[in-house]
């Protein structure tokens, strides 16, 4: 089936690849009335989330969950799988709903592109923002980047 070859895809990932999803995501994902009584399927890891404050009943299936993330499901009478238990239970992954995390929330995508770029939102690799440190094109008056006023000339 193809919910299997995604699976199974999704299994092979690296690390970066297989971004942990919070609780709070999941729950605002199942709000939905299609979605209801569904089984929620991540490859990867489940975190707890401090934001929100009621859990619904969720039947979560995923790689890992962290200790305090499996306690509010368990605890608001979710029920949470191992991908064996899924496979006995769903097959052919009927009644479920596949979920990831944000890829791009990394903080090393922040630096991604060329900083200094005019439009460019690229951070740059710097120790720390001072006086005494690199602060080159668009930081200060006299590099190039600012607009020129008559009183500076």
């Amino acid at each position: 089936a193809k919910f299997n070859k995604v699976i199974l895809k999704r299994l092979f990932m690296s690390r970066q690849n297989r971004p942990a999803i919070s609780l709070a995501r999941i729950v605002r994902q199942m709000k939905t009335k299609q979605r209801e009584g569904k089984t929620v399927v991540v490859v990867g890891s489940v975190t707890d989330d401090k934001r929100i404050f009621e859990v619904p009943k969720l039947k979560i299936c995923a790689l890992r969950f962290t200790e305090t993330a499996r306690a509010r499901i368990v605890k608001n009478g979710g029920t949470v799988l191992t991908f064996e238990q899924l496979a006995v239970e769903a097959p052919l992954g009927q009644n479920t709903v596949i979920m990831q995390g944000r890829r791009t929330a990394r903080e090393a995508n922040r630096h991604f592109g060329a900083p200094g770029v005019p439009k460019s939102h690229a951070k740059p690799r710097v120790r720390e923002k001072s006086r005494n440190h690199e602060q080159a094109r668009g930081c200060r008056k006299r590099r190039a980047n600012k607009a020129k006023t008559d009183e500076y000339w």
